[in-house]
């Protein structure tokens, strides 16, 4: 979308920055990404590792890739539908805490400490690891959009990875390793060019978003729930009376009530209005046919549906 064919009011919200704290999709795109990296890993490796995002805010592109500086290695994300670059990085515990997990480690080692240039196993876990988050981004976008992303060259130099100018804005998510006892960071940096053709899609509020739960726990509350004993009352006619009244009963009265053999009986549960049912009798008992559904507020479906309640 180029700047010519956008509308004077939202060339005003560009110049205003693309804000995360209007864009509610961000944190659906980036806790999508973090439970799809971290179940990905998962099938690699024999400890699972766990992504939680940290914080997602606005920042420039220079001052984001500034702090990592030496202490990181990203990889340039290209995406055709977009036509569009954005950053993946990892940071020096994130790697190393990986390597020992793809490798077997127990956790017993010490940490690596020292300051060093990146070995080759260790730069090929990373395409390796680069390569699955890539693969987790596609799905975390796919809450908006169908997108791909492939790996398109990695740097361990901040120099060699900027993405435009320095100090064009840009949108960084930081999300958190937890590993062998250990921890690490990952961080995704989107230039806000890449997110503004889509910022409407970006605002809306997340609706439909299932989360991933326990299907059989869920089959088994449901049926527990539905095995669950209720009492139901059949109440064929009620009569307000005063307390003068029922003090003054005595056995052998007989109380009139306004119901005939074809008056509509009313289930209730709990003091809850249900049905309303017809009155029989089948082998000796007396039967109820459910003729309406009685709502919320005492009306049977029938009567609303006439207009006669």
């Amino acid at each position: 979308m180029s700047s010519s064919s956008l509308s004077g009011q939202e060339r005003l919200l560009d110049a205003g920055g693309v804000s995360v704290d209007r864009l509610p999709m961000l944190n659906v795109i980036f806790d999508r990404l973090a439970s799809q990296f971290a179940e990905s890993l998962r099938q690699l490796s024999a400890t699972p590792p766990y992504i939680s995002v940290s914080i997602i805010r606005n920042d420039r592109i220079g001052d984001t890739l500034e702090t990592y500086e030496s202490t990181a290695i990203v990889a340039v994300i290209y995406s055709p539908e977009l036509d569009a670059r954005l950053l993946l990085g990892f940071d020096r515990d994130f790697l190393f805490s990986m390597v020992d997990v793809l490798l077997g480690a127990d956790g017993t080692e010490p940490p690596h400490e020292e300051d060093r240039a990146f070995s080759n196993i260790e730069m090929r876990l990373a395409r390796m690891l680069f390569d699955e988050g890539a693969q987790a981004m596609q799905v975390a976008f796919g809450a908006i959009m169908a997108v791909t992303f492939k790996v398109e060259r990695i740097e361990t130099r901040m120099d060699f990875a900027v993405l435009g100018r320095r100090n064009n804005p840009a949108v960084v998510a930081s999300l958190l390793l937890q590993a062998l006892g250990r921890g690490g960071e990952l961080f995704v940096l989107i230039p806000q060019s890449v997110l503004t053709p889509f910022r409407h899609m970006l605002a809306r509020v997340a609706s439909g978003e299932s989360s991933n739960g326990d299907q059989k726990w869920s089959r088994q509350l449901q049926t527990e729930v539905q095995r669950s004993a209720v009492r139901l009352d059949a109440i064929l006619d009620e009569r307000m009376m005063t307390l003068a009244d029922v003090a003054r009963f005595k056995v052998g009265d007989v109380i009139e009530l306004s119901a005939t053999p074809r008056s509509m009986v009313r289930i209730d549960c709990n003091r809850q209005s249900l049905f309303q049912c017809q009155l029989g009798q089948s082998d000796g008992m007396y039967t109820l046919q459910i003729e309406n559904v009685v709502t919320p507020d005492g009306m049977s479906v029938q009567d609303v549906a006439l207009g006669t309640a």
